[in-house]
């Protein structure tokens, strides 16, 4: 599949995804651990409300009790707002938002065909003051755009403002296929930084300096304690065992 035209027409669902869970939630050897959703694409991608497969997924985790947690820059996640009170009754339950910046106009330039921000930090709200844990992973944090203190303070104080009960953050990651179609982007929107972040990105790295990543996350440390946030904490395993099932639901639309 494409990276930048596949990403945006074509959409694969893993249909029998809460019935594969449920199977492994059955294995005698399954101690509890705790499953994310959403690392691999969005749980919330406007195909969900078609298909409903991550509702049924929490409802297989509401079954067995079994904690997760749920990364995404959707609204719909309000939908499932009773099951997941429900199962923060009896398990740790993290959602976790991705809002980059708060800014309208950045927004509509980097993340084309994603909920506003400020929609976003509504849904949080709504989640929190239904029971739920949750709260803003500020990310991917775009050198140069919104690495700043100012635009970290935006978020901070959005995320404070909306009852988020922490804040994350991670620096932008260029793996590949998703390289290409970013730096294409850049290059529209922002062809003076092209030079910049190939110097960051250099040989095709991934990843940008320690340095520049650590002076980031300081940054953020300093600006999250400003604003009385935790940092965001790993979900806790049912019978305090350690580990984690990554469930990466392929979903594009």
């Amino acid at each position: 599949m494409d990276t930048g035209k596949d990403f945006d027409t074509r959409v694969f669902a893993k249909v029998n995804a809460p019935e594969v869970l449920r199977r492994e939630l059955r294995r005698p050897g399954w101690r509890g651990e705790a499953i994310a959703i959403g690392t691999a694409s969005d749980p919330y991608e406007p195909a969900e409300a078609e298909y409903k497969i991550t509702r049924r997924l929490l409802k297989v985790l509401l079954d067995f009790q079994n904690p997760v947690t749920i990364t995404t820059k959707g609204v719909l996640v309000r939908r499932d707002a009773d099951i997941l009170a429900e199962l923060s009754q009896v398990a740790d339950v993290h959602v976790n938002f991705s809002i980059s910046t708060v800014s309208e106009k950045v927004w509509r330039i980097m993340e084309p065909g994603t909920p506003r921000p400020e929609a976003r930090l509504e849904a949080m709200q709504y989640l929190v003051e239904s029971g739920v844990s949750a709260g803003v992973n500020m990310a991917p944090i775009l050198p140069g755009i919104s690495d700043d203190e100012a635009s970290i303070q935006y978020v901070a104080e959005a995320a404070y403002n909306h009852k988020a009960r922490y804040l994350g953050a991670n620096v932008l990651v260029l793996k590949p296929g998703a390289r290409e179609w970013f730096m294409n982007l850049l290059k529209e929107a922002y062809p003076n930084l092209v030079p910049a972040y190939n110097r960051l990105f250099v040989n095709s790295n991934t990843y940008a300096p320690q340095l520049y990543t650590k002076s980031v996350m300081e940054t953020v440390e300093r600006v999250r304690r400003q604003w009385f946030l935790r940092e965001r904490g790993e979900v806790q395993a049912k019978m305090s065992t350690k580990g984690q099932l990554r469930l990466q639901l392929e979903f594009a639309a």
